[in-house]
């Protein structure tokens, strides 16, 4: 594990039933798929040989249809969750070596969990549901406190301390949700399906006030969503699943640009490229373009590599020039009308 490495899941396989050890041996040996175990030992492959890794302070989106294993993938990094096999890393830390209380005192310190259920306690004020982790570690209750009420101004709830859970809307209740995994401080944060529950609107705003406190407290976070946009508009990266196994890992534009297979193609159909393609997966090398059509003209437009394919769409439209594609300062590509057409195009063929 590198030192920029938080998460690492290796081989892990979760296979349900009452003989999971003999079904998995029997996968391994005559490479069974999902409808031949169920059929012969009357097991559920939940998670199938998935390995993975996630880096400090990124947000990992794990996304897939119901049934696809992600939640029950997320549910082993803390062990709530045991796996049938496998290998699981949190901060050099071997999870399944862990005792009850070692695991006890480990979730507690290491790990915040977030659910699409708020699971707020009806009898405890907002303040109090906050400072539960806090008040199971032990801290005095003016430290817990004033931990809490830091915690619930930094998502704007620092006058709702001495209301109940009842008196909150739903957006409110998964703030308060939210407030409560990070008042302990954890280095890693799971949040499986957090917004799904809520209508669009309030869904979009709570995903703006994540990305912001990301920003802010920089956690670890493995994200679980079956909805491609929040995955796209909040993940640094996205692993796409299928019946317990991963199929891809990427950026958003590496899956949207490179689909391992024709089901992320198809996944991935409904996407936008305008937001997510960069300049940099469009250029094509400026010494080749030189070589071929010769130097461009003083009035070229210069672009970032970062800068998205609607920008320079429009930047097309604006220009006869080709568009020149900085890295650092230093000319590194350049893109040309036709350039552009074809990844447009791609897009909406793949759709």
């Amino acid at each position: 594990m590198s030192t920029d490495t938080v998460i690492e899941i290796s081989n892990v396989w979760k296979i349900f039933g009452g003989r999971p050890e003999v079904a998995l041996k029997a996968i391994r040996a005559e490479g069974l798929d999902k409808a031949e175990v169920l059929a012969r030992y009357n097991a559920v492959v939940g998670v199938a040989d998935v390995s993975l890794s996630v880096n400090r302070g990124e947000i990992f989106c794990i996304m897939g249809l119901s049934g696809s294993g992600k939640s029950t993938l997320v549910r082993h990094f803390n062990r709530l969750l045991e796996p049938t096999s496998g290998k699981i890393l949190i901060e050099g830390t071997d999870v399944m070596g862990l005792g009850t209380k070692e695991l006890q005192g480990f979730r507690n310190r290491k790990i915040g969990m977030v659910f699409q259920n708020f699971a707020l306690m009806p009898h405890r004020s907002v303040l109090d549901n906050v400072a539960m982790p806090l008040e199971i570690r032990q801290v005095s209750k003016n430290d817990r406190m004033r931990q809490a009420a830091a915690i619930l101004d930094i998502v704007e709830l620092g006058a709702w301390g001495s209301k109940f859970a009842h008196e909150l809307s739903g957006g409110m209740q998964q703030r308060v949700g939210l407030a409560r995994a990070l008042a302990a401080n954890p280095d890693v944060l799971l949040m499986d399906e957090p917004f799904s529950a809520l209508d669009p609107l309030i869904r979009r705003q709570l995903q703006d006030e994540f990305i912001r406190l990301s920003k802010i407290l920089k956690k670890t976070t493995v994200f679980i969503t079956h909805d491609l946009d929040e995955a796209v508009r909040i993940g640094d990266r996205i692993a796409i699943m299928r019946d317990g196994k991963l199929v891809q890992t990427g950026t958003a534009e590496e899956i949207v640009m490179n689909p391992a297979d024709d089901y992320v193609a198809e996944f991935v159909a409904g996407i936008s490229r305008l937001k997510v393609v960069h300049a940099n997966a469009v250029m094509q090398p400026i010494e080749a373009y030189i070589k071929a059509n010769g130097p461009l003209g003083a009035d070229a437009p210069r672009v970032n590599q970062d800068e998205t394919l609607s920008t320079l769409i429009n930047l097309a439209i604006d220009h006869e020039s080709a568009i020149i594609v900085a890295r650092q300062g230093v000319d590194v590509g350049v893109i040309t009308r036709s350039d552009i057409l074809r990844t447009v195009v791609e897009g909406t063929e793949m759709s």
